[in-house]
């Protein structure tokens, strides 16, 4: 009964430890230390009566009331002889809670495999066009021909578009003809581009940034595509080296709009996600995704307003997918019995709204061209032409002469060649070498190797030609004679894309197939798990023929100096003429007209308009009385001559004749000799 007592006087004796109201103390390692004395002291003492606990737990008691007190006074935070537990951490604030967030997101899109494939894809591409952004103000890729036009066409779309869209179609060039702009692949996917800077030095940085830009986009599409339909990374890899850096494609460095085939892959790529089809699984409904179905329409319809010559066929296999898919679901959802495909409302609206866009804009983009045959009938392309541009199907085993490895060695070869730059048609040996290799052994089914086998011999049938089967007659001809817009493509070597892409994808599935065999044999030899770090090195070794494509795709593009603009061009006004005129040099006056674009006479594209040409032919007399005279009646009322180009050419007389009595003013600036012609 006295320890009883003594216990209840406790808290009576000591009311600063009862001033707090009572809570439960938590277990602690000091709790723990009290209890463990306790006991030892029972041990020594031979067992004392419950005063003795009950003074060790009122003293444990205060011990901890003391600590508490302390603790909250701000006292002994740190002293290790108040601390019997470290304090918990404080809570984040907001600021670090959505730093954190921000910063996982970022990581985690910094080591995505598409992030890490776009990135390789830009410095490859930088690395493998090497010197093009040496000298980007400067130089450009090939020669200065179809470049500096091309630099001028993206200028003009960007220009116009921000400053009066309605007249996009009647550029500066070619005056006074309408629907100019139109007279040749127009680039116009590149308006954005296009926008930024203005002048002939911006133009010619643009053109280098998107030369090396339209190779990655080109490998990019083709990896994603690969990966899409089920090939290993590896594998993806080669289908993306093989597409982008063809040797073919090295011939073709001059003609951007030939080069810019990325949106063909990556729109196949993007549409195959959205209806969540691939060679590897089929169609697997629950992967169906709109977004992606609507995202690849919008990539296609892209890739049209680049440039029909490489878009009129995507248009056509676009619509043969759509035909063979709908046929294809159609029949398996119902006739194979027991078998659901849904498809659903959303993916059937993303194919609509997607697909009439794409429709929409390749009608707008036609339209202009329509308006050109109509004015320029002769534009038309005839199945003479054709035939002069047709490759024999020798051209698809001779390279062009910018490839590194392949080039000197097929010179003898190319020179039986009618027009070796459109027929030197090489898609890569070791290409080929891989894509022969993956018809028996593949991560893809027999049947897709197989369609696969069908599309490469089609197309290069296509490709060739009045050489195709029944000279054109069963093959290009008679999509020619049959298809809109076929009559409006001069080269059908161009169809090689397609060859290549089948051969690239075919490679794909030979490289993946190695590279899962590689891991697998390396795992049965060392007794690891297939999915172990152990298979580096095998996957490593199908690496191997990464590089051997990579190696085949090097070149010696020459890199020309584009010549100066000439100052006076920064201050004249329209409508001007530039001599000498003829239809490579006119290319360089109009990368000089995106300073300030004044109308000019002058212009080059795939065809001549018969005004322009008489208006050459004639002013190869000025000046006299009839040149004057015709200058006056078309409001041409400046005539610039530069004098470097015009010495010995049918123009030289420009430079110094005589103009007594013409109504003609001549000054000189620098290389630059200018007439003005007065009002009669």
């Amino acid at each position: 009964m006295s320890n009883v007592s003594e216990t209840e006087k406790g808290p009576e004796a000591e009311p600063a430890a009862t001033a707090q109201p009572e809570e439960p103390e938590p277990a602690t390692a000091g709790n723990d230390a009290g209890s463990g004395d306790v006991q030892e002291a029972e041990q020594q003492d031979g067992g004392q009566d419950g005063a003795a606990t009950g003074d060790a737990a009122k003293d444990d008691a205060a011990k901890n009331d003391q600590r508490v007190s302390l603790v909250k006074a701000g006292k002994g935070k740190e002293d290790p002889l108040w601390s019997f537990a470290p304090l918990p951490d404080p809570a984040p604030g907001r600021a670090r809670r959505v730093a954190a967030r921000v910063g996982n997101a970022v990581a985690e899109f910094l080591g995505h495999e598409w992030t890490m494939a776009a990135v390789g894809s830009v410095l490859l591409a930088a690395f493998m066009t090497w010197p093009t952004l040496r000298d980007p103000g400067t130089t450009i890729p090939q020669d200065t021909a179809d470049p500096t036009l091309q630099a001028w066409q993206m200028s003009w779309a960007g220009h116009i578009l921000t400053t009066d869209p309605s007249q996009l179609w009647n550029a500066n060039a070619f005056f006074p003809d309408k629907y100019s702009y139109a007279f040749s692949d127009t680039l116009l996917g590149y308006a954005p581009a296009g926008m930024i800077g203005s002048g002939p030095v911006a133009a010619l940085v643009r053109y280098n940034i998107m030369y090396v830009l339209i190779f990655a986009l080109a490998f990019f599409g083709a990896y994603v595509l690969a990966r899409q339909l089920g090939a290993r990374p590896t594998g993806a890899v080669v289908a993306g080296a093989a597409f982008a850096y063809a040797p073919w494609r090295l011939g073709q460095a001059g003609h951007l709009h030939v080069l810019s085939i990325g949106g063909i892959a990556l729109a196949l790529a993007m549409l195959a996600r959205g209806h969540g089809f691939s060679l590897r699984d089929g169609y697997r409904p629950d992967r169906r995704r709109w977004g992606w179905v609507l995202a690849g329409w919008l990539v296609a319809a892209w890739q049209i307003s680049l440039g029909f010559g490489i878009g009129i066929p995507f248009v056509y296999a676009l619509l043969l997918a759509v035909l063979a898919t709908a046929v294809s679901w159609g029949y398996r959802h119902v006739r194979v019995w027991g078998v659901t495909r849904p498809f659903g409302w959303k993916l059937f609206f993303a194919n609509l709204g997607g697909g009439t866009i794409f429709a929409v804009v390749g009608a707008l983009m036609a339209y202009p061209y329509l308006q050109v045959l109509k004015e320029h009938p002769y534009a038309r392309r005839s199945e003479d032409l054709i035939g002069l541009f047709s490759p024999p199907l020798k051209g698809f085993f001779i390279a062009p002469p910018e490839s590194y490895l392949w080039g000197d060695a097929y010179a003898d070869a190319r020179a039986t060649l009618t027009w070796a730059p459109e027929m030197a048609l090489l898609p890569g040996f070791f290409l080929y070498g891989l894509a022969f290799a993956g018809l028996f052994v593949s991560t893809w089914r027999l049947k897709h190797r197989i369609w696969m086998l069908i599309g490469i011999v089609g197309t290069v049938a296509l490709a060739m030609g009045t050489h195709g089967p029944g000279k054109g007659e069963f093959g290009y001809l008679a999509l020619y004679r049959a298809l809109p817009g076929f009559d409006g493509i001069r080269t059908s070597g161009r169809l090689v894309v397609w060859t290549t892409l089948f051969l690239a994808l075919l490679a794909a599935g030979a490289v993946s197939a190695f590279a899962e065999r590689a891991v697998e044999l390396f795992a049965d030899r060392t007794q690891t798990d297939r999915t172990d770090r152990a298979g580096f090195l095998p996957r490593l070794a199908t690496l191997v023929p990464v590089m051997l494509v990579l190696f085949e795709g090097a070149h010696k593009t020459p890199h020309s100096v584009v010549p100066p603009t000439p100052v006076a061009m920064s201050t004249l006004q329209g409508p001007l003429m530039v001599l000498p005129s003829h239809e490579l040099f006119d290319m360089n006056v109009m990368l000089w007209s995106t300073d300030g674009f004044p109308k000019i006479v002058n212009g080059g594209s795939g065809f001549r308009p018969m005004g322009q040409e008489e208006l050459r032919l004639t002013m190869q007399q000025f000046p006299d009385e009839a040149t004057v005279a015709m200058l006056r009646e078309r409001g041409i009322r400046t005539v610039v001559v530069v004098r470097s180009q015009a010495f010995g050419s049918a123009y030289e007389r420009a430079i110094d004749a005589p103009i007594d009595g013409l109504g003609l003013t001549r000054t000189e600036q620098g290389d630059v000799v200018l007439y003005k012609v007065e009002d009669s």
